[in-house]
């Protein structure tokens, strides 16, 4: 096996991602640390221009409140996310984004960002919270100015290195290790803060998508449970682990339907032309009072339209020939005026699939869709985890002290219950639909904690030992080792006893969790008994991956990418045991407790010891502010 350099770096604040949060928290730990004198270092695993869940790009900004213009309170978009993720929510800490979202979005148009003018000069909405943008580049305009304040400031950042493990002392979180997946180099991080942005988790569950098509994700499939694996390994409580999100999307491509549903006012029906949320209407009252309120919960908008599928009513269909139609309908009696807005709306319709999912275009064309002609198919997907979205999994951190109850606050704003560990995107729990804005925005609020902490706490460089060092490096590079060492035992590198290759340990983990844990093929649907067997099953899991093997760097990379992804399975199925009763129907639904329980109107929170791993879960009362 190739000898591994060890690369040791010191910092004083240390922000592992590359996505919106992580450029968010060095721009605004580039400011503080400069005036602070304190060191500032960026690491990703990919590279920053196209790294994170906007990496191709994005045709809209879903979180823009509009306080400076009076269009929305703080409490509206509470009140909002609220409702939508069925009461469980922090408020504390959506409302802290909330304050601060509308700023950040200020600074993208500054750095170059295209958003959509009205004839006023005014932005142009998609619906209530979102604006249009020209969003082909989003992220390359916005890790721009993230490495600009890095440099410029006298800073690093470093690319193309995969971080595996937390470094822990004395209960404080004191940097982390990795390796690059370009250069036989083994990196040691050490740091007087850590902030944790590295998204969210995909490749869980089995994709519905198979084939040439297994790869397509909605939300980036290069995002494997880098955070849930470092916050639990670090010893922090995580929160919300039952809380998976399940978007609809066009079929197949996994094309965005929010600017069909907002912008162009469109409907969905099934096979029959029927719209199933006023055919399905009474349902919603089972889920009362949250199938009351307006708009309804993405989740029962979901299963509404899973019933009809189930029910043998499907395919459903986006009706895109009625929108565009109803919207020209006012130049009719213009033959030229109403051929130009036509044309003016397919280009619209195209263009939403052009900037940020390339793939659903394609599909059209290669399957003979226009969309002002004939509706398209669209369908659910398989479960992701996200804590920016409408998905809520995260670390349990700190509110900010003039919004978070007590119970809720200890000391710095967004630090985990690990000392020194912030979390921001992704990573951070039960502070739903922040989306890009306001994951940007949250990595701004983690990364100004993290210095102030560093700062007034002056907890220095802990003292790692050379034999920590050297055990970790050993653990990471073993997926080598034991490949080049059983070469022999085959003639077939991918059929070997004495190793699984990583996709062959993805597979196994996908179908494990699609079977037992509620995903496409099982109409995400689990119950207690099949959850138990899933236990069973993943901790077989969890002893096979010891023969996880690597024939290059980029097979390591995946092999670790599928460990991570292994835990935060186990924390999902963990929780929706846990968690007696079915809240989310649309996104899982427990067979054998059908119902929501007043019973559980809480928080389920959860620790894994990282030594013994075993696991203790929890209730946790919720504290609003504003309902």
């Amino acid at each position: 096996m190739a000898n591994f350099e060890t690369v040791r770096v010191d910092t004083d604040v240390l922000i592992l991602g590359g996505g919106m949060a992580a450029c968010g928290a060095a721009v605004e730990a580039a400011y503080w640390a400069k005036k602070n004198n304190l060191k500032v270092t960026l690491v990703d695993k990919a590279a920053m221009d196209r790294s994170g869940a906007v990496a191709m790009g994005l045709s809209a900004l879903n979180q823009y409140v509009g306080l400076r213009d009076g269009e929305n309170t703080i409490k509206d978009y509470c009140d909002y996310v609220r409702n939508d993720l069925m009461g469980i929510t922090r408020e504390d800490l959506v409302a802290s984004i909330a304050r601060h979202v509308d700023s950040t979005i200020h600074l993208f148009e500054k750095w170059g960002l295209p958003i959509w003018k009205d004839e006023k000069g005014a932005y142009v909405h998609e619906g209530r919270w979102q604006l249009m943008i020209n969003g082909e580049s989003y992220k390359v305009v916005i890790a721009e100015a993230a490495k600009n304040a890095l440099t410029q400031n006298g800073h690093e950042y470093f690319e193309r290195v995969f971080i595996t493990h937390p470094l822990v002392e004395g209960g404080r979180c004191v940097g982390a290790v990795g390796f690059s997946v370009r250069e036989n180099k083994f990196y040691v991080f050490r740091a007087q803060a850590v902030l944790a942005a590295m998204g969210g988790a995909v490749g869980v569950f089995k994709p519905r998508s198979s084939g040439e098509g297994a790869g397509r994700a909605w939300y980036p499939p290069f995002n494997s449970g880098a955070s849930a694996y470092f916050t639990l390994k670090a010893g922090a409580e995580m929160t919300c682990q039952e809380v998976r999100f399940i978007p609809v999307r066009f079929k197949d491509a996994y094309g965005p339907v929010g600017a069909w549903f907002l912008l162009f006012k469109s409907r969905a029906t099934n096979a029959l032309g029927e719209n199933y949320m006023e055919t399905r209407k009474a349902e919603l009252d089972n889920w009362a009072p949250y199938g009351k309120v307006k708009p309804v919960p993405a989740n029962l908008r979901n299963y509404l339209g899973m019933l009809d599928v189930m029910e043998g009513k499907g395919p459903i269909y986006m009706r895109t020939e009625e929108a565009l139609g109803k919207i020209a309908e006012q130049y009719k009696d213009d033959k030229k005026a109403y051929a130009k807005k036509m044309k003016e709306l397919e280009s619209e319709a195209w263009e939403d699939f052009l900037d940020m999912t390339i793939s659903q275009a394609m599909l059209w064309a290669a399957t003979n869709v226009q969309p002002e002609e004939k509706p398209s198919e669209i369908a659910a997907a398989e479960p992701y985890f996200i804590g920016s979205h409408s998905g809520a999994s995260g670390a349990w951190v700190s509110g900010p002290k003039d919004l978070a109850p007590p119970e809720y606050f200890w000391g710095y704003e967004n630090m985990a219950t690990v000392k020194g560990l912030f979390c921001a995107g992704d990573a951070s729990g039960a502070s739903s639909h922040k989306f890009s804005s306001g994951s940007h925005a949250e990595g701004r609020i983690a990364a100004k904690s993290a210095v102030r902490y560093v700062v007034k706490e002056k907890p220095g460089l802990a003292n790692v030992s050379d034999a920590t060092i050297e055990g970790l490096k050993d653990l990471v590079y073993k997926p080598l080792k034991l490949f080049e060492e059983s070469q022999k035992k085959s003639t077939q590198a991918d059929v070997n006893p004495g190793y699984i290759m990583p996709n062959q340990f993805r597979m196994r983990l996908q179908k494990l969790m699609d079977e037992y844990a509620g995903g496409v093929t099982a109409q995400f649907t689990t119950s207690g008994a099949l959850c138990q067997r899933g236990l069973e099953l993943l901790k077989t899991l969890k002893e096979d991956s010891a023969s996880l093997g690597a024939k290059t760097l980029h097979d390591l990379m995946r092999c670790w990418e599928n460990y991570h992804r292994m835990y935060q399975a186990e924390a999902h199925v963990r929780s929706i045991l846990f968690r007696e009763e079915t809240r989310w129907p649309g996104y899982y639904f427990r067979s054998d407790k059908p119902k929501m329980d007043p019973n559980w109107q809480c928080f389920v929170n959860c620790v894994m010891d990282p030594k013994s791993e075993e696991w203790t879960m929890k209730k946790v009362p919720i504290k609003y502010i504003f309902a």
